[in-house]
């Protein structure tokens, strides 16, 4: 479990592949007393530490993973997080690494007569996932905790402060660029129980 908070920015130094997967080497240099069979999150993705080589860490990709991300392929930056612990503060909102889906930026660009470089992020989310983003509730978009502001049918957009850009990757996104996307698992769930409702099962006789 993770709370969307970046604890800082990776690189993705090496890529090889492993059957029908990746093996991944992120350079995790700010990050300290990582240990093998960890969990950590990779641009939002939950992956486990199956190697340490000094500050570089490795993960082994799978192939529905790849199917269902994007970014893990390739050399890059990627927002790191390391997993909850009992105790820690929950400072963004719960996630769980696992991304839903895939969106695409559909808008980039300071907003509008903010003095303190603040930045509109706009994603077209996929259909399947769109009914789960709500204005005031909370999406991960490559990892990170942010309240959505408005959503208009598949487009939802967030307002980025100089903060968040300065502590992730959210900062090198252009129109067009790939995001991995996680829902709030509130309303999953919230969805799950008023299908259930709707359609509750046969009892049995």
């Amino acid at each position: 479990m993770f709370t969307g908070i970046v604890e800082s920015i990776g690189r993705i130094a090496g890529v090889d592949a492993r059957g029908d997967g990746l093996r991944i080497a992120v350079d995790v240099r700010e990050v300290a007393d990582v240990a093998i069979g960890e969990s950590i999150a990779v641009n939002g993705c939950c992956l486990t530490v199956v190697a340490i080589d000094g500050s570089t860490l490795a993960f082994d990709v799978s192939a529905e993973t790849l199917r269902a991300t994007t970014g893990l392929d390739r050399i890059g930056e990627v927002n790191i997080e390391r997993s909850l612990r009992a105790g820690d503060r929950l400072g963004g909102h719960l996630v769980a690494g696992h991304v839903d889906g895939v969106g695409r930026v559909a808008r980039f660009a300071p907003v509008a007569g903010s003095a303190g470089g603040s930045y509109l992020l706009e994603i077209d989310a996929p259909a399947a996932l769109a009914r789960f983003i709500a204005p005031k509730g909370s999406v991960a978009v490559q990892g990170v905790s942010l309240t959505v502001n408005r959503v208009s049918g598949s487009l939802f957009d967030v307002n980025l402060i100089p903060h968040t850009l300065a502590v992730t990757t959210l900062a090198a996104l252009a129109p067009g660029a790939r995001v991995n996307l996680e829902v709030d698992q509130v309303a999953r769930y919230v969805e799950r129980l008023l299908a259930a409702s709707k359609h509750p099962p046969a009892s049995g006789v």
